[in-house]
């Protein structure tokens, strides 16, 4: 199966006032793995004529606001009206096929990819018409999750130290974080998380008689 990470960084959590500043989507093969840094990664940091943001949203990525500020273009920025076609381009490019409407389906995978990005994707030019998230998302944290102490689905840092990944904090940046996911997810491959718990299952006692 193939899969996109996608991760977001935006100006905050309200998908109809705030906006997106930098997107990443890096495609996964579950059936052939390749060393993440040769993995097809997709980046763009999105220009907007003016930014409205919360504070702590703007604080977290104020070196992605500096690098937004300057002035000379850079192949790996848009606006907002280019990001779903430049995506769309990248994607053909490493062999997904439109259906019949000229759409790619797209099987997304990321922490909170339901609950917080699906919400900014569905307001992009262009989602909908070139590319639409297929019903079915991956989200680490039911990976990760403790069914009998946690109390709510773990946060990215939580899922990082409970794989005992070397470094387990959380960049807040949409490259690293979408790579994060892929090795997260990377560990239930070999042996789906199913069979894992099915083979942990002690064999039921014969029936008596």
């Amino acid at each position: 199966m193939r899969y996109i990470s996608l991760d977001l960084e935006c100006t905050g959590g309200n998908p109809d006032r705030h906006q997106i500043i930098e997107l990443a989507a890096i495609i996964e093969d579950t059936k052939c793995p390749l060393p993440l840094e040769e993995l097809p990664t997709f980046r763009r940091a999105v220009r907007h004529p003016e930014y409205v943001g919360t504070a702590g949203a703007l604080a977290l990525n104020a070196g992605l606001m500096q690098e937004l500020a300057e002035k000379e273009p850079r192949a790996d920025h848009c606006t907002i009206q280019e990001l779903v076609p430049q995506l769309q381009e990248f994607l053909l490019a490493y062999g997904y096929k439109p259906d019949q409407r000229g759409r790619l389906g797209l099987v997304l995978a990321g922490k909170n990819i339901g609950s917080f990005d699906l919400g900014f994707l569905r307001l992009l030019p262009g989602w909908g018409t070139l590319l639409y998230a297929e019903p079915a998302m991956l989200d680490p944290a039911v990976f990760y999750l403790n069914w009998k102490k946690d109390s709510r689905l773990p946060t990215m840092a939580i899922c990082k130290a409970r794989a005992k990944l070397e470094d387990p904090t959380v960049a807040h940046t949409a490259v690293a974080d979408a790579l994060d996911v892929i090795r997260l997810l990377r560990p239930f491959y070999g042996l789906p998380f199913y069979k894992q718990v099915l083979a942990a299952e002690p064999d039921e006692e014969p029936l008596a008689g």
